[in-house]
């Protein structure tokens, strides 16, 4: 971009931000003048003239909530305001110079006379805390800031609303009830302002995964808080302590808790949430029974007779407490069923999905979803089959059931997963079925399903070069081809493919894969037919086997699916069981011959992550057992058109589980021992 074009660019955004480079221009200015920029602010002696704070009120000078308002206590405050100004202009820039006035304006002036009314009441009591903080003065515009940033969190879409308050308010909160001066007070008042007029903190409103996906958060900060209080010193409002002052017990129990609770509360578990309540309630208890010893004895008699430090015990308790409040309001995302059934009637028999898919059709690879170890969740017409793998609801291709229910059937099969505590994905699913998944969703691209159109198809021209001399050559050598079933063979010829399948795999190391690949066993469904290339000494050099592809009430196109050849055979078996077939289909009056994606040979972006990395190491793992590679590039002499295979996800934070599922479904009789000497950490995936 040149600079010609950068210019008007940033002149616009300048135009929309006024009220926020005003401020920035004031500030600079100011401390230019002030001698700010280079030296502390509060030791200069127009510090007290200027300063807010309830002695300045007390002593009648009213104008220091506004002169205050634009002095700088410490030249490194400017630097760390230049992000805090950024999100103050990203919050003028969305919602308006005027509504940013306000609520600079009103967040100041409420943090300053707020922070002195509290303090004024407050410092009565026997409270060092609060009679320290009101004799102190202060400067800044820190107040009114702090709700813009607060208004600009409110700006931000779902879920990255929740995400950013949560951090927000766990950093005011600690830095509060840990570190507290007059500062902190007067931020905690501001943001607190800008939360009950705006109200943009509705946790219930997100969904029931991101509820979850917060409180683990919680739980985990609280637990990282709760060591750094035991080995740093504190001088927040519960009073002051050194550094490993506190209760060693109490920080293991908080440690033990997070340690046991958080991962259960990701997944929803009910027990997890009432055990946090139960804490909660037990930190309510503490904070009344050490309040009601202060009003007796003081905080020396409690440390005198308790032998311990009670400052970062009641930090703790206080911010649990803050928590419970969260706890409370998401309680309903804390009630999965794992093993619930996920549909909303009787999961359908496998017989059931096959008259579905005989009624409504499917795609290229919907047969594969009546194989064992498949399960069903099903939706009025609708219907998605999936596998439960390392916490994951693995569906499998698109939706059966009417086009028009899909949208439907994907939105309540995902509402259902989260709610049981699955992590919802679909693995090589077409467009449509990315058009429903819900708004921000992530997408892959796993294969590129081969398809061939058959109408019309004649293997003429130079392009078919291959294709055409591997069925003249079979031809010339006698070989035989035959399209039949495999419970139509003789046992002989059924011994014969046994022996191949076998002699294929068995020195390899690792058992045959499944979910998207099938076996033998697969193979002996009536509905698949098997593809044979018999030499002329009656011995089977290589077969196929083809699943039928449904549409319109009838079988309209063909999958490919086992690969199998006999070492030392006829040598393009493959060329010529695929043409012979592709021609005997065409004249049969199918529509399409999927040669299928080959799984694992995609290549993935570089932003792929996990998922990318895990699946790398089992294609390299698995490339002299399947040659993914070089069937995929095997399938280009067949000139097919592609369709994109695609896996869907809600985002990258679930791509671990989906990497350890989807080794789990491909593999899914390998041992430990298997997997590890393949170099594949399943262990570390599956947690």
């Amino acid at each position: 971009m040149s600079d010609t074009s950068r210019s008007p660019r940033a002149s616009t955004v300048a135009r929309r931000v006024p009220v926020t480079l005003g401020l920035a221009g004031i500030l600079l200015l100011v401390g230019l003048l002030g001698s700010g920029l280079w030296s502390p602010f509060s030791a200069s002696p127009l510090f007290p003239d200027v300063a807010y704070g309830l002695p300045a009120l007390v002593e009648g000078r009213w104008w220091t909530p506004i002169t205050g308002t634009f002095f700088v206590d410490a030249p490194w405050v400017y630097l760390a305001g230049v992000p805090a100004l950024a999100a103050m202009g990203f919050f003028e820039y969305k919602r308006g110079s005027r509504l940013t006035a306000v609520y600079f304006a009103g967040g100041q002036l409420f943090s300053v006379l707020g922070a002195a009314a509290f303090l004024a009441v407050a410092s009565l009591l026997p409270w060092s805390w609060a009679q320290q903080q009101a004799a102190i003065l202060d400067v800044g515009p820190s107040g009114g800031v702090f709700a813009c940033i607060a208004g600009a969190l409110a700006v931000l879409p779902s879920p990255w609303r929740l995400r950013a308050w949560t951090v927000f308010v766990a950093a005011l909160s600690v830095a509060f009830v840990y570190y507290g001066s007059l500062p902190d007070l007067e931020h905690v008042l501001a943001v607190g302002l800008v939360l009950a007029v705006d109200r943009s903190l509705r946790p219930q409103r997100v969904s029931v995964r991101e509820q979850r996906l917060i409180a683990f958060v919680v739980v985990c900060a609280l637990g990282a808080i709760e060591i750094l209080g035991y080995v740093a010193p504190m001088t927040g409002p519960f009073g002051s302590s050194a550094a490993t002052s506190g209760s060693w017990v109490d920080v293991a129990i908080n440690t033990v808790i997070v340690l046991v609770v958080a991962t259960a509360l990701r997944r929803g578990r009910r027990w997890a949430w009432i055990l946090v309540l139960l804490y909660c309630v037990a930190n309510v208890l503490l904070v009344l029974a050490i309040l009601g010893i202060l009003i007796v004895v003081g905080l020396s008699g409690i440390e005198a007779q308790l032998e311990t430090d009670v400052t970062s015990v009641l930090a703790s308790s206080v911010l649990w407490i803050m928590a419970s409040v969260y706890f409370v309001l998401v309680r309903g995302a804390f009630r999965a069923r794992p093993r619930a059934a996920l549909g909303d009637a009787t999961p359908p028999s496998v017989d059931e999905v096959e008259n579905e898919l005989r009624a409504t059709g499917g795609g290229t690879l919907s047969w594969m979803t009546t194989w064992e170890g498949m399960s069903y969740a099903r939706f009025g017409r609708g219907i998605v089959a999936f596998q439960r793998r390392s916490g994951v609801a693995l569906a499998l291709g698109d939706p059966l059931g009417p086009e028009a229910d899909r949208p439907s059937t994907v939105r309540r099969f995902v509402e259902r997963a989260e709610a049981a505590g699955l992590a919802p994905c679909f693995f090589s699913a077409g467009e449509s079925t990315r058009a429903a998944v819900p708004e921000g969703w992530r997408s892959l691209v796993v294969a590129d399903d081969t398809v061939v159109d058959l109408p019309g198809l004649q293997f003429t021209g130079k392009a078919w070069g291959a294709v055409r001399t591997s069925l003249n050559r079979a031809q010339r050598e006698g070989m035989t081809f035959r399209l039949t079933r495999l419970a139509d063979e003789p046992w002989g010829v059924r011994q014969q493919l046994r022996a191949i399948s076998e002699s294929w795999v068995g020195d390899k190391g690792l058992p045959e894969m499944g979910f998207t690949l099938g076996t033998l066993h697969e193979a002996a469904d009536p509905e698949v037919r098997l593809a044979l290339a018999i030499s002329p000494a009656g011995d089977v050099d290589g077969f196929l086997s083809w699943l039928p592809v449904y549409g319109e009430g009838r079988v309209r196109g063909w999958t490919l699916d086992l690969m199998r050849r006999r070492d030392g055979g006829f040598g393009p078996v493959m060329e010529y069981l695929i043409g012979s077939s592709a021609q005997q289909f065409s004249a049969e009056g199918a529509e399409v011959l999927s040669l299928s994606g080959a799984p694992l040979a995609h290549e993935y972006p570089p932003d792929a992550g996990a998922i990318a990395d895990l699946q790398a190491r089992m294609a390299t793992m698995l490339e002299p057992v399947y040659g993914f590679a070089s069937l995929h590039r095997f399938k280009q002499k067949f000139h097919p058109r592609y369709e994109t295979m695609y896996l869907l996800y809600r985002d990258e934070a679930d791509l671990t589980r989906i990497g350890a599922a989807l080794t789990r479904a491909f593999l899914p009789h390998a041992t430990l021992r298997q997997f590890a000497a393949a170099g594949i950490d399943l262990v570390r995936h599956e947690r």
